[in-house]
């Protein structure tokens, strides 16, 4: 190791992800001396906003959390809400739900994948100056992320903080004609979704490991992304979703106003990269096709390879969706009357979104009314794990690269990530005494 790389690295505000962190990074003569992640963000007071709500309230409300993720949030507070009311939604009710959160998938993946961790890929500061040098790349991206914008606004009533999903059931069914339409548009895109891929297949991942803990929901019958137990890849069981605060055993650290998780190990991973590896089988054919296609073999251990996964899953709910539209339009829909008696009652619900496994928890007393909240984000269980990775990859990296090149590798691997810091940040109990 040369004795000359003495580095003071201070990454104040990244790019191209959302919200606020920064990186610190502290080497003298060749040696490490401290890698540190700070979220600095300020607190975000949501689970304090609820209280007192009814449960439809609670619901509509922590959808604003997020305005990437409002689906997720908003499912995931559903389904929290109807089990502390001890509700069973129907069939349709969930085929719908499952629908709409596949809508979430292919905004979200696309917009990361594409407009986010793209430029890292190929060597441009944003996507503004990789619009000029790759025009239609770029074309073929916005038209992918218009038309899953389209796609949630079908199902959602729009593509922000949905307005159709409601406790036990359905404000407003989507039109089929709309549904056909939609169906329609995704099997042209198809073809798109292929030159894509051809891109993606040509982009030089960092080859850096390093064997974690990786954590999602799975499910007996299909791919989880809407609804099934928690899964370790550490034990290879499953604990269900109501003990989930046996899986996030969350804990606080000085340099971060987001809240650290850790399982079985000293942290976890979430996100598409975790969803592979647990449950690889349950793909669409095509996306296992095109995982081999792309060298990503499962289980991997490569955190940079997330971005590589969210191209697999963005297949996956492409194709998926299509079946599922297809049912849709075979039975058609049934008017359901979306009523609930407000009571008291705690429960908990969690979903996948495009970062990770979701959790949200809420108790209601006698006046029906919300008396303690709780959510736990995708982005604060990968913070401890995106600390980790970079704790074990810059004295790999040091040897050979310079300071500019080592910051653009950090930059890099926390994006590969998805975070979304703002969401990550809770509201945090203070007793002075």
């Amino acid at each position: 190791m040369s004795d000359d790389k003495t580095y003071r690295i201070r990454l104040e505000h990244i790019t191209r992800v959302e919200g606020h962190g920064s990186i610190r990074i502290d080497t003298k003569k060749g040696a490490v001396e401290e890698v540190r992640l700070e979220i600095v963000e300020a607190n975000r007071f949501f689970e304090n906003f609820v209280k007192g709500m009814l449960p439809h309230e609670v619901v509509q409300t922590v959808s604003r959390i997020c305005g990437i993720c409002c689906v997720g949030h908003q499912l995931a507070g559903l389904k929290a809400v109807e089990a502390a009311l001890s509700l069973t939604v129907s069939d349709q009710t969930v085929r719908l739900r499952k629908l709409l959160n596949e809508s979430q998938f292919l905004q979200s993946h696309t917009l990361h994948l594409f407009f986010l961790a793209l430029p890292d890929f190929l060597g441009a500061p944003s996507i503004l100056p990789l619009a000029q040098q790759e025009p239609e790349l770029v074309k073929r991206a916005l038209s992918l992320k218009k038309l899953a914008n389209d796609y949630t606004t079908v199902f959602g009533g729009r593509a922000l903080h949905p307005m159709a999903t409601t406790v036990n059931g359905w404000r407003r069914l989507p039109d089929l004609a709309q549904v056909e339409a939609i169906h329609g548009r995704l099997e042209g895109a198809v073809a798109e979704v292929e030159q894509l891929l051809a891109v993606v297949k040509t982009l030089a991942v960092p080859a850096y490991e390093r064997d974690t803990e990786y954590v999602s929901l799975t499910h007996p019958g299909e791919y989880a992304l809407y609804d099934g137990e928690i899964k370790s890849s550490h034990t290879g069981a499953s604990v269900p979703v109501a003990d989930y605060r046996r899986v996030t055993n969350e804990f606080t650290v000085a340099h971060s106003t987001s809240k650290w998780s850790r399982w079985h190990r000293d942290s976890y991973l979430v996100g598409a990269l975790a969803r592979f590896n647990n449950n690889f089988s349950q793909l669409h054919p095509r996306a296992r096709e095109a995982a081999d296609e792309l060298g990503l073999k499962s289980p991997c251990f490569n955190p940079y390879h997330n971005n590589t996964a969210q191209m697999v899953e963005l297949i996956h709910c492409l194709y998926s969706s299509l079946a599922g539209l297809e049912d849709l339009l075979n039975r058609g829909l049934v008017e359901e009357e979306a009523v609930y008696t407000a009571a008291a009652g705690q429960g908990s619900g969690a979903t996948e979104v495009p970062r990770g496994i979701l959790f949200h928890e809420y108790g209601f007393g006698d006046d029906g009314r919300c008396l303690a909240a709780n959510a736990i984000i995708p982005t604060s269980q990968n913070i401890n794990n995106i600390e980790q990775d970079m704790k074990a990859f810059v004295p790999l990296m040091l040897p050979a690269m310079g300071q500019e090149e080592l910051a653009r590798h950090m930059e890099m691997l926390l994006r590969a990530y998805d975070p979304c810091i703002s969401c990550s940040v809770h509201m945090l109990d203070v007793r002075f005494v």
